[in-house]
């Protein structure tokens, strides 16, 4: 592989490392979420694995950053210095994974609600 194509999947996956950590989940846990192998993401974070454009979409979404950010096309980062967010994520970590995969579904189908209801004009 070339070098500009080294650094490119080197900077995708310290992202998505860094996304990981922001949400406050393992390895293991955005596997299960994904239907992969808790390998296959360790892989992917050491910049060893091609992610295919799905993956980037459901890793985006279950993060929620963009796909944008996730390949380096765009700056924007993810808030970490919020004290919500970081009393969030030593919550989530307390949790049983079962819990957290629940609470994942359901942050997902709040997420889809919202996007459908703006997709028909509502506001919240």
């Amino acid at each position: 592989m070339s070098e500009i194509g080294d650094q490119t999947r080197a900077q995708i996956a310290e992202r998505i490392r860094e996304a990981r950590k922001s949400a406050g989940l393992s390895q293991g846990q955005v596997a299960k979420l994904m239907n992969l192998h808790r390998p296959t993401i360790s892989e992917i974070e050491a910049g060893n694995r091609r992610v295919s454009a799905e993956e980037l979409s459901a890793l985006a979404t279950m993060f929620d950053v963009s796909v944008a950010w996730l390949v380096g096309q765009a700056h924007e980062t993810v808030e970490t210095d919020d004290p919500r967010i970081q009393l969030a994520a030593r919550e989530l970590r307390k949790l049983k994974p079962e819990d957290l995969d629940r609470l994942m579904r359901l942050l997902a189908s709040m997420r889809s609600a919202e996007t459908s209801k703006g997709k028909r004009g509502g506001k919240s």
